[in-house]
């Protein structure tokens, strides 16, 4: 193919139209022709790009792999330019190039660049608004696949948190059932029996007692089998069922109580009446059970709700450090669990606001305790702190792991750069965190040695104007 017929395939793609011919015609006669066939890795994933493409025909794409497998991120087709551009920085792919079809290609090697700024300045001019446009692309598509992950870990962990007290409370309404049955069965059986109203004041007076055992929350194990060993003789001494020894040692009740039941009640209605304030303290215990199940739930959502301000119009505003940073430990216990790990939060009361938009300043907070999480042994600690220097709020979150290496240290708010195995980590959150804070006119710094990496976010503080 001549020079003059290149030419013409480069005046004919509408994304060159506004090009003079003159530029053109330079971008031929420096450039080369390439081939590839469908499935060629044309720029491998961190590998330097040292050529402009101008995409004669056919279809390339890149891929990026941010935690869950390669996914296409952009893609460039007949008529559009691409590779390295004029000015541009890039250091790398986040992943690897490649061609769906059999794709043709006009390259300028970046060696060209600087005659081709002087002698093509339209084209040059073309090529910037390509990368802004690329850069805010790959902004974007970052920032939702970040949010992604953020999301994925967040309902993760919501789910194992509500997955107990959910079964809590299905477990308990089941054996509420039976429980109620068996109270009405005993009150059944009471009122056969002739019992005086005595017993039944008796019976009212010990079921107030249904709430803690003697020993209050703090009774041992120990203690709580000699106490139910002791009831189980006192049953069996009255020929009665041992088996509600169980369910009378979780209670306040004592065996002078007992006695007394005893002597109020006949001796063919003491059964039915003991048993009637087993099962009403069973039913008791399983209503406070139901009960801190259900509120466990609506904390749960109470916090997610919070943690993604989902109540609240998007937009910076005032927003509260320190319940913010609640939220996030709260969204985040599931993962401290698994750790067997310990968070400790240390706030002065009168920490000021901070200017920001909530629910991206709780996905700084997200990124910075996860990673801290991640980094610690298992029984570690993280501990977050803030206080004010001049006019910022400053937020320290420190954790006791093994450090980050040094040579890993100046790169680590680089895009996909991480420390973790391949598959655990994207390499953006980090970058996107530093990304998300100035935009509120904050930054982030670390340090780090063996057994204490300390990342320190500083935000402008939402003080109040003096009056004029």
């Amino acid at each position: 193919m001549t020079h003059a017929d290149l030419v013409e395939r480069l005046v004919a793609l509408p994304n060159l139209a506004k090009i003079p011919r003159t530029e053109l015609e330079w971008l031929v006669a420096h450039g080369q022709m390439e081939t590839h066939e469908a499935g060629v890795v044309v720029a491998p994933k961190g590998k330097r790009i040292h050529k402009l493409w101008i995409i004669l025909s056919g279809h390339i794409a890149a891929l990026a792999d941010r935690g869950a497998g390669p996914r296409r991120v952009i893609d460039w087709r007949t008529g559009q330019v691409s590779g390295m551009l004029p000015y541009s920085r890039m250091k790398g792919p986040p992943g690897d190039n490649y061609t769906e079809v059999r794709t043709e290609l006009l390259t300028i090697g970046d060696t060209e660049f600087p005659e081709m700024t002087r002698e093509c300045p339209t084209f040059t001019a073309y090529t910037v608004h390509l990368m802004l446009d690329r850069a805010r692309s790959f902004t974007t598509s970052d920032l939702h696949d970040e949010k992604m992950i953020s999301l994925g870990k967040l309902a993760a962990g919501l789910a194992h948190e509500l997955n107990n007290p959910a079964s809590a409370t299905a477990r308990g309404a089941r054996l509420l059932r039976t429980s109620l049955a068996e109270a009405e069965e005993a009150s059944r059986a009471l009122r056969e029996a002739g019992a005086p109203d005595e017993v039944f004041r008796t019976i009212d007076r010990l079921r107030s007692s249904c709430a803690l055992a003697p020993g209050g929350p703090d009774l041992s194990p120990i203690e709580r089998v000699d106490r139910e060993d002791e009831i189980a003789d006192w049953l069996e001494r009255h020929k009665l069922d041992v088996g509600l020894a169980a369910a009378l040692a979780d209670t306040r009740i004592t065996l002078s109580a007992l006695d007394s039941l005893a002597a109020a009640a006949p001796e063919k209605a003491l059964g039915a009446a003991v048993h009637s304030i087993a099962a009403g303290c069973g039913t008791d215990s399983l209503t406070s059970d139901i009960e801190r199940a259900a509120n466990r739930i609506y904390e749960l959502v109470a916090a997610v709700k919070k943690f993604t301000y989902m109540d609240k119009l998007a937009g910076p505003e005032s927003v509260d450090v320190e319940a913010g940073l609640r939220d996030t430990i709260s969204v985040m216990a599931s993962k401290t669990k698994s750790k067997h790990g310990r968070i400790t939060l240390d706030i002065p009361p009168d920490l000021p606001p901070v200017h920001a938009t909530g629910g991206e300043l709780n996905q700084v907070w997200m990124n910075l305790i996860d990673n801290a999480l991640d980094a610690i042994p298992d029984s570690g600690h993280v501990h977050i702190d803030a206080g004010v220097e001049l006019d910022r709020v400053v937020v320290r979150v420190v954790d006791d792991g093994p450090g980050i290496p040094a040579d890993a240290l100046p790169h680590i708010f680089d895009a996909f750069f991480t420390t973790k195995q391949p598959g655990q980590g994207t390499g953006l959150g980090l970058e996107i965190t530093r990304r998300l804070l100035r935009r509120y006119h904050g930054d982030i710094s670390v340090q780090s040695s063996p057994g204490r990496t300390e990342f320190r976010v500083s935000l402008l503080a939402d003080l109040p104007q003096p009056a004029e």
